[in-house]
């Protein structure tokens, strides 16, 4: 895997490697050595285990790390624990058997580089583990009617760290759904969505077809499938779509913007925040034309000033990460006011 990564990036001519590693203590020594710029990990090494080398590198030698990590369960939870000691982007491995493997080795690893060249590392937020969990006893969300307002929520580089400051601010009982765009491969966004839930007022879930989107409820994308809204007879519900990628990602915030707001219109949320490209700027776009309520996360608390940038010109309102849960459910409140 090393070899396939380095032939990848040298082919690339975009980065250069200027070191390798075959173990964590062996990774430290060449980091201090050769100081690069970004670093690539895999968590299954061995005497030192990637978790504990990644440790060490952004308590030491900080710098934007990418992780590349297997599917499988406890490798998903692995690798979204490496987010909270400051890893930037996830790349998942390649199944040895898929013969596309190494053609999307190569498009996720250089476009988790990209991004991560333009991190931010000191606005990474500080995340309380999930065994620390915010909600105190009794205070989870008992809403369970049919949700009449959305809240769309977009996010890529520097997201998941961001989404776990902001959705366990959300007070339980929120008169409206939660639905959630973060770019992530598949087989990593059920953990990620069960360590949102851990700490949450509100119940948070991968998104799956045929849900009843129901108010005071979060659904975060599927990875590798697009999120949509659809109406049946009686309610609106999730949909899930195999569509092409928009803008290189599947899935995209866009299709769950237009989606929202056809749906929902007036009583529409759209949230915009860290990371790169320009997903999410037409979504946010067509939920201001609806009527909808729109907000981006300001340059200054953003690790990638990407998508954020792009949806500030659609945004009415421009905003800290600290500061947007509470404009979420003074939105919402006033979403309820108008009857």
């Amino acid at each position: 895997m090393r070899e396939t990564i380095v032939a990848l990036l040298e082919e690339s001519r975009e980065f250069r490697v200027v070191a390798q590693a075959g173990t964590g203590y062996e990774a430290i020594r060449r980091v201090h050595d050769a100081d690069p710029d970004l670093i690539t990990l895999d968590l299954e090494m061995p005497d030192l285990g990637g978790l504990d080398t990644l440790g060490y590198i952004m308590s030491e030698v900080p710098r934007p790390v990418i992780i590349l990590s297997a599917h499988a369960d406890a490798a998903a939870e692995a690798a979204l624990s490496a987010l909270d000691y400051g890893a930037v982007e996830i790349v998942p491995k390649p199944a040895p058997e898929d013969p596309r493997g190494l053609e999307m080795l190569r498009d996720r690893l250089l476009r988790a580089l990209r991004a991560a060249a333009l991190a931010r590392l000191s606005n990474l937020p500080l995340r309380m583990p999930a065994r620390e969990a915010r909600r105190p006893r009794g205070t989870r969300s008992r809403r369970t009617g049919v949700a009449t307002a959305a809240v769309a929520i977009a996010a890529s580089t520097g997201g998941p760290r961001a989404l776990a400051e902001l959705v366990p601010r959300l007070p339980a009982g929120l008169p409206a759904a939660v639905l959630i765009v973060q770019h992530m491969p598949a087989g990593f966004t059920r953990s990620f969505a069960a360590r949102l839930d851990a700490t949450s007022a509100l119940p948070v879930v991968e998104a799956a077809a045929g849900d009843v989107i129901r108010a005071g409820h979060v659904y975060v994308a599927a990875g590798g499938r697009h999120l949509l809204v659809r109406r049946t007879d009686t309610e609106l519900v999730l949909d899930v779509g195999d569509g092409p990628p928009v803008w290189g990602v599947r899935p995209a915030a866009d299709p769950l913007f237009h989606a929202v707001a056809q749906h929902f219109g007036p009583r529409s949320i759209g949230i915009v925040l860290t990371g790169m490209g320009r997903d999410g700027a037409e979504g946010l776009r067509v939920i201001r034309d609806v009527g909808g309520a729109t907000i981006a996360q300001d340059a200054a608390t953003s690790v990638v000033y990407g998508m954020p940038r792009a949806a500030a010109r659609f945004a009415r309102t421009v905003l800290p990460l600290e500061r947007i849960a509470d404009a979420i459910a003074e939105e919402v409140e006033g979403i309820g006011g108008k009857g």
